[in-house]
């Protein structure tokens, strides 16, 4: 059923009185599948864009055909919308008929290595597709919340300027004043980025401008390590996911310098839909947060190879490669006290021993 708006003389797909609806791009990875499943199940109708980039990204390690057939079959108001986020026409035209009460952008080409092998898939995807959905959202559903998974490599290599101690199994902060971690007032000019976080940053602005400049409320979220059983972990993108899908089949993991004691916080996918939630319930205009685990989710790439050793019960087989990765943070931990005082509602549920125990869980796939 169509009805035609008397405002704007566009059309739009009528719903039952009540009805909320999501739109979240992405909708087979790792953040979005978590979201259509977190969203369901409080009622919303659920809209998903998605055209398995993964699998183009990353090969059969990265597809995400197994998450599109588990939502198809198990959440009933779930709507799949197969569409390349860079087509602006039928972008635009799917807001438009829809009309959703929150959208979540979390689509992207995710990987900084990948990323100099096809930089014009990776801006056009992070930054371009982002303002599609952005002018979609502007011109159809101005009022409804925009959340965009951002990431901390907005920061570039900036980070690796805090003092930093080398203790036995990771590297940590030197000064008391960096025990939180990274701050969102971190410069992101005048850093080496790499060209991942140069069109993450891209998009990163245009959201805040946006809102901003339109008075629409927009989140920009700075995630850190992103995880969950929902991962297809690939070697490129996917910390612990790839990590313990290394241990369990044998598979030679590459270590690139620090000595493998880079460290990084890590936030499962049920509390960033949760977070999700607490946005969506009180908007703002033009929000910047880092979303992550903080200093008690944090973890080393050596701590994490033997906690993952210890829980599967058999040894990694690792490979060390002296040359680190370019503009890899040598330890990032997000500083989770402004979007703590800002939603003091809002907490990270799963601990990292929560974490672990979830990925070693996960059977082989075939």
């Amino acid at each position: 059923m169509i009805d035609r708006s008397p405002e704007t003389g566009s059309t739009h797909r009528a719903r039952p009185s009540g009805e909320r609806r999501l739109l979240v791009t992405g909708s087979s990875g790792l953040i979005g599948s978590e979201t259509v499943r977190h969203f369901a199940a409080r009622g919303f109708e659920v809209h998903g864009i998605d055209n398995n980039m993964r699998r183009d990204f990353f090969g059969p390690d990265g597809d995400t055909t197994w998450v599109l057939e588990s939502l198809r079959r198990t959440v009933p108001s779930f709507r799949h919308h197969d569409l390349d986020i860079r087509d602006r026409p039928h972008i635009l035209a799917l807001v438009e008929e829809l009309r959703p009460d929150l959208i979540a952008h979390c689509a992207s080409q995710p990987s900084h290595d990948l990323a100099k092998d096809r930089p014009f898939d990776d801006f056009e995807i992070n930054a371009v597709a982002t303002l599609n959905l952005l002018e979609a959202t502007r011109r159809s559903c101005p009022e409804s919340p925009f959340l965009f998974m951002s990431t901390n490599k907005v920061y570039g290599d900036a980070p690796n300027e805090l003092p930093l101690v080398e203790r036995a199994t990771r590297w940590d902060y030197a000064r008391p004043e960096d025990h939180h971690g990274v701050a969102e007032d971190c410069r992101v000019d005048a850093t080496l980025h790499s060209l991942f976080g140069a069109s993450k940053l891209a998009a990163d602005a245009m959201v805040q401008e946006y809102g901003r400049y339109f008075g629409m409320p927009t989140a920009c979220l700075r995630g850190g390590c992103l995880t969950g059983s929902g991962h297809s972990g690939a070697e490129l993108h996917g910390f612990l996911a790839y990590l313990a899908r290394a241990v369990r089949e044998g598979r030679t993991y590459k270590i690139y310098g620090y000595g493998g004691k880079q460290v990084r916080d890590n936030l499962h996918a049920a509390d960033v839909c949760s977070f999700f939630e607490a946005f969506y319930e009180a908007p703002k205009v033009a929000a910047v947060y880092n979303l992550g685990g903080g200093r008690e989710n944090s973890i080393s790439i050596l701590e994490a190879i033997q906690r993952f050793e210890d829980l599967f019960g058999k040894k990694l087989e690792a490979e060390y490669v002296d040359q680190s990765r370019v503009g890899d943070h040598i330890c990032y931990i997000s500083d989770l006290r402004k979007i703590r005082a800002d939603y003091p509602g809002w907490s990270v549920a799963y601990s990292l021993d929560r974490i672990l125990a979830e990925l070693a869980e996960v059977p082989a796939k075939d």
